[in-house]
């Protein structure tokens, strides 16, 4: 029998790829005003990716969108900027300090600024009439995480029901909502941490330096290495000490540990990543430790 075609069959990488590329596309044309919210970290950048991908050669059709904290490391908003400025976006920041001076987030002294993120992302979404957010999440990062369908209803408050989700049969989705409502977009759902490292790995992404490993200075804290600077400083019985270390998330650096490590380069950390045990919020988000339901609770609120 004379074979008239070849087989032909997308690899995993590229069966994902298609699959985020689809969804960017879904709901730039569904959507009447989506942004994509931009942190600088590696979820975030092939997200970026995958919509710069989406969309050429066209620029993308919608904004960036960043949380400020006040407390992010300098390494990825040196990398945020690169993008940017590389892509040609138009950024918004939402800082948590303007979001408490406004009276959007009250600052009891108390509460981590990364729970403050929700406030100053609400009021964000609020002030410029977004419909629809993308957001980086994994349903392989949290047990929260993992109820998330990709296209997330969030109500005129901006509150999650993760028992009122709406089916996703077939790859369908319904981004039907009413006025002051809007839709979380995950369109890195099915990829897991390794997946995101082999990504990187295949398209030579430019990702911030503090993911690989470098000597820094550190203290043991509540079973997590925090690196030492003008927020962490050692209390009664902690020793600051040097360790090559390297960070698998980052956040909030008073509340993001990193982990001792000696890969220096993508294909390292594949290898090392193939063998974890723990996920990486897991092992290092100091706020995901506060109760096992931490980041339902966030989400129920409005977390990304």
């Amino acid at each position: 029998m004379t074979q008239t075609h070849a087989d032909y069959q997308l690899s995993q990488l590229d069966q994902l790829e298609a699959e985020s590329i689809h969804i960017f596309r879904e709901v730039a044309a569904e959507f009447e005003k989506p942004v994509l919210m931009f942190s600088g970290g590696k979820d975030s950048i092939v997200m970026l990716r995958l919509a710069e991908k989406a969309f050429f050669p066209a620029k993308l059709p919608f904004p960036l969108l960043q949380v400020d904290t006040g407390l992010d490391f300098d390494e990825v908003l040196a990398s945020r900027d690169s993008w940017v400025e590389r892509l040609g976006c138009r950024m918004i920041v939402a800082t948590i300090d303007e979001a408490i001076a406004a009276g959007h987030v009250v600052d009891d002294g108390k509460t981590s600024r990364n729970r403050q993120q929700i406030g100053t992302l609400l009021a964000a979404i609020e002030e410029n009439g977004f419909t629809a957010a993308f957001g980086g999440g994994r349903r392989d990062e949290e047990k929260a995480r993992a109820k998330e369908r990709v296209y997330s209803h969030r109500d005129e408050f901006g509150q999650w029901d993760p028992k009122m989700q709406r089916p996703e049969l077939w790859s369908l989705y319904n981004g039907r909502i009413h006025a002051g409502e809007h839709m979380r977009i995950f369109p890195l759902s099915n990829w897991t941490e390794l997946d995101i490292w082999h990504y990187i790995h295949r398209e030579q992404i430019e990702i911030p330096s503090i993911y690989f490993a470098h000597e820094r200075e550190v203290i043991e804290r509540d079973g997590m290495l925090l690196s030492v600077g003008a927020e962490i400083q050692p209390k009664a019985g902690e020793q600051a000490v040097r360790k090559m270390v390297r960070f698998r998330t980052v956040g909030d650096r008073t509340q993001t540990g990193c982990v001792e490590s000696e890969a220096g380069d993508t294909a390292a950390i594949i290898d090392e990543i193939a063998i974890a045990r723990v996920t990486e919020r897991g092992a290092t988000r100091g706020d995901d430790r506060f109760s096992e339901a931490a980041m339902e609770d966030r989400k129920k609120e409005g977390y990304f």
